[in-house]
């Protein structure tokens, strides 16, 4: 036995002694360099590429096979372009430990790496050629067990001032990796490690230039398949998409078992804040606890916290998951919480969200229940100064069908409100909505008369601005809203029910209806938003038009209750454009009311104090005066945003009022002739006052013709003057005739 082994010991010093032998005379006297002409032609030959190696290629072999390179450049492909280029490597690693079966590394080192990478228009890329050679390989073997890993041991890994670019010309994108460097501890199975890594990533679409750095400690093990990660810092910063100043830090430690699909994470947190337009955002997310094990998935005391500040105000939102818990199939969180904070100059606002989540992955499916949405809001302009609102319900969504449904009820602004809404086909979805509101007040919410008249005249000045129809038409939707009572626009309505239908750009609102200023509605509106068309047909039965004027338009022309019919259609991407194409009919029929600001039968009484010089009066509106009537009739033919009337019939006790005119409704004024006949005058004499109304709407006058009603006195004057003479002669013709007769008989 001990002579077997005494040769055997002998047998492997010899072969070990022979190969110390070779290496040592293949050390001495080959001469890497001196193949550089051969390596170059075989690159040129095989390739079509041109290979520099400008520094000396170094070789060592013992006691460690190492190689070091100096600057080296690969031209693209067919041209003398500068495709890819290193500076320098040095690789060495241990001879004697390969017999073992164990990689020992004394270093890898490597500086200067650069290589740009394109793809042309036509799809092709610069690397092609070097890959269709792997592909055109010819077909391996049926893989064996695979064996255990072979074991390796890495002293440190350097890379520096490596840079990376791509060039997309289909696009015109450019991306790239530059001022890249690594550095590494001792990289080994089991053996802690840091790893330092920095970058800078730029891109052209979309627009980013970001700087980053990872400081962590490692540790792996290839047998077992597992990574950790301890200690994680990863700091980024610069520009991205918009954003400017843009600051990420992510820290923790993670533990990854790829083969067994296991994950977790403790103590990780991610911070990040930018810059747009002078507006800030930051965001922080805590997670102090995550795992995932094959499909099951879990976590505790996850917390986002955002903020903003801008033009609008400072917002800050904060979302909570005390625990998650569950797998793809199905999970929950119990107690998710959102609350949402923002102030601004004259108000603040105050939202929280508080339900239980539960939802599938799988399945995409999700349900909030128990939900509760509370809203608080503060500020001097606020009605009582403050406002709270809270509803309850539920929201059910599955994104696989697109499918979303909400259930809400409670109080909405000082409201009570009952609504279910549902969106199916997020790319052009299907709305339906009923929704019914005990009473709401839209005024208190919007900016008060003071407000308006200080934005007035700069709003006027101001080109007006089209609006844009286009939203409509891909918008379907068929809903429904009753409201209890209701105030908007100063105009107060009850029992209101609005029914909307939308689809392929029409929207038809029908039944509009409600009851307003002791008489009621009924209408249908619509609107073709491909042709920016708009029709409306409403009938207002026993409405006071007084009240309903004032609030509409803080106007007193007229007083009155009865029936106005509207059948109205126009045409326009403006106001104005709409007032100026607006045609159709409309119908008034009033009774027992008054024409404000002129009182017609003061002015014809009053004519005894006229002299015959008189001839026409401007005046302008007197609120204290009115003309008052017991019936009151017209109606009007519109086109291109002009109303005319030739009908107009006003009676009262004491007056008769006939007219014609036009009312341009696109240029907010009228002129519009009037003949007032009155049936009896001071004197007890009929008369005919004519009156021509004209001005805009905001100032409107009156043009009071006594020339006129004294012409039309006088002319009744001498009328009975001579039916006087008429009946004086006739009288005395009838008195010659009795003395004939008498003298006759005699």
């Amino acid at each position: 036995m001990n002579k077997y082994l005494k040769y055997s010991l002998w047998t492997v010093g010899g072969a070990i002694a022979l190969l110390a032998a070779a290496i040592t005379y293949i050390a001495l006297t080959f001469d890497p360099n001196s193949y550089k002409p051969q390596i170059i032609q075989a690159v040129k030959d095989n390739n079509q590429r041109t290979l520099k190696l400008d520094g000396d290629i170094k070789l060592k072999f013992f006691p460690s096979i190492g190689l070091a390179l100096g600057r080296v450049s690969l031209s693209e492909f067919g041209n003398a372009q500068e495709f890819a280029a290193l500076e320098g490597a040095s690789f060495s690693l241990k001879l004697f430990p390969l017999f073992a079966g164990h990689i020992v590394v004394d270093e890898v080192a490597v500086s200067g790496l650069k290589a740009h990478l394109v793809k042309y228009k036509d799809g092709k890329t610069n690397i092609d050629d070097l890959l269709s050679g792997e592909a055109a390989a010819a077909p391996q073997p049926a893989a064996e067990p695979a064996a255990a890993p072979m074991k390796f041991d890495i002293a440190s890994v350097l890379l520096e001032r490596t840079e990376f670019t791509y060039l997309d010309e289909t696009t015109g994108a450019r991306y790239g990796v530059k001022e890249m460097s690594l550095k590494t501890g001792r990289l080994a199975n089991g053996v802690p490690t840091e790893i330092d890594l920095s970058m800078r990533v730029t891109a052209s679409q979309p627009k980013v230039d970001i700087a980053a750095r990872l400081k962590a400690g490692l540790t792996f093990d290839l047998g077992s398949n597992h990574y950790q990660l301890r200690g994680m810092d990863l700091q980024a910063s610069g520009a991205a998409l918009d954003y400017t100043g843009v600051v990420l830090n992510v820290s923790g430690d993670a533990s990854v078992h790829p083969g067994t699909r296991e994950f977790s994470a403790e103590n990780l947190a991610f911070s990040a804040s930018a810059e747009k337009d002078k507006e800030r955002f930051e965001a922080k997310l805590d997670a102090p606890a995550l795992n995932l094990v094959r499909d099951r998935f879990g976590g505790e005391g996850i917390a986002l916290n955002a903020r903003m500040n801008g033009a609008f105000g400072d917002i800050t939102a904060t979302l909570a998951v005390p625990v998650l818990e569950g797998k793809a199939q199905a999970f929950k969180v119990n107690a998710l919480s959102v609350n949402i904070d923002l102030k601004q100059r004259e108000q603040a606002f105050k939202a929280r969200l508080i339900s239980t989540l539960k939802g599938s992955l799988e399945s995409r499916q999700f349900n909030l229940s128990d939900l509760s949405f509370a809203v608080s809001a503060t500020g001097d302009n606020l009605p009582g100064k403050r406002i709270d609102s809270e509803l309850k319900g539920s929201i059910q969504a599955d994104l696989v069908r697109q499918y979303v449904e909400a259930k809400l009820a409670g109080g909405l602004l000082q409201s009570r409100i009952k609504a279910k809404a549902s969106v199916k086909n997020f790319k052009v979805p299907m709305i339906r909505y009923a929704v019914e509101i005990d009473r709401f007040d839209a005024d208190q919410f919007m900016p008060g008369k003071a407000e308006q008249a200080a934005n007035g005249p700069a709003q006027s000045q101001a080109a007006e601005q089209p609006f844009d129809l286009s939203a409509l038409k891909t918008l379907d939707v068929d809903g429904s809203l009753k409201v209890g009572s209701l105030k908007a626009a100063n105009i107060k309505v009850a029992q209101l029910r609005v029914d909307v239908k939308a689809r392929d750009g029409m929207v038809n609102i029908a039944p509009f209806s409600a009851k307003l200023y002791k008489g009621n509605i009924n209408g249908k509106v619509t609107v073709n938003a491909n042709t920016s068309s708009f029709t409306v047909k409403a009938k207002l039965s026993g409405v006071d038009i007084a009240p309903l004027m004032k609030d509409a338009a803080d106007l007193d022309l007229a007083e009155g209750r009865g029936n106005i019919t509207l059948d109205l259609a126009t045409q326009g991407n403006t106001v104005s454009a709409l007032k100026k194409a607006l045609s159709g009919n409309v119908k008034v029929d009033l009774a027992n009311g008054a024409i404000k600001g002129i009182n017609l039968a003061k002015l014809v009484q009053g004519i005894q104090s006229l002299s015959k010089e008189s001839t026409t009066q401007t005046l302008g509106v007197d609120k204290n005066e009115k003309t008052e009537f017991n019936e009151f009739k017209a109606s009007f033919k519109v086109k291109n945003g002009i109303a005319h009337n030739d009908d107009l019939a006003v009676r009262s006790v004491v007056l008769r009022i006939t007219g014609r005119g036009d009312i341009d409704i696109g240029h907010d004024n009228l002129r519009y002739n009037a003949k007032a006949a009155f049936a009896k005058t001071a004197q007890g004499k009929t008369a005919t006052l004519p009156v021509t109304v004209y001005g805009a709407f905001d100032a409107v006058k009156f043009k009071i013709d006594y020339g006129a009603l004294l012409k039309d006195v006088a002319k009744q004057k001498l009328d009975e003057k001579k039916e006087q003479l008429k009946e004086d002669a006739k009288a005395k013709a009838r008195e010659e005739l009795k003395k004939g007769l008498k003298n006759l008989f005699k």
